[in-house]
């Protein structure tokens, strides 16, 4: 979807099982938007803009990139909170970027914050939390459920 950053923080160890993960950390990614990144696409207004659902997936995927090689082994981590205020709309062909940065970590769960960028400025932010789960064992419950 676009470039990608990701800078390692200050150097605190984290208290999560299975992580090698700093407070700090901080992870960006950049895309463009399209036709079908607008609110008239995925159905979240009736404006040709950046959408917010969209945003918020921006900012998960920094929040990601943040926590790239940073899991144990069979681990994963699932968003379980995003508080978001999306300020100002970014157009079609606008190029906007997402960054998170690790701003706790207690035991399993991980908390950012988060924000989003355009040409003429902040067009968002926030704060996010994930929670390290064992990948195979959340599919299968998940499975369950179905």
């Amino acid at each position: 979807m676009g470039d990608n950053e990701h800078t390692a923080g200050d150097g605190r160890r984290p208290h999560a099982p299975g992580t090698d993960l700093a407070v700090g950390v901080t992870a960006s990614v950049t895309a463009t938007v399209t036709p079908s990144d607008t609110a008239q696409a995925v159905g979240s207004g009736d404006l040709p803009v950046l959408a917010t659902p969209v945003l918020i997936g921006l900012c998960e995927q920094a929040a990601c990139l943040c926590l790239a090689g940073a899991l144990g082994e069979g681990c994963t981590s699932v968003g379980t909170r995003i508080d978001l205020e999306h300020t100002a709309a970014t157009p079609v062909g606008g190029s906007v970027t997402a960054t998170a940065t690790v701003t706790a970590v207690s035991g399993r769960q991980i908390d950012f914050e988060v924000s989003a960028a355009d040409s003429a400025g902040l067009v968002g932010r926030g704060v996010h939390t994930r929670v390290v789960v064992n990948a195979e064992r959340f599919v299968d419950r998940a499975a369950q459920r179905g």
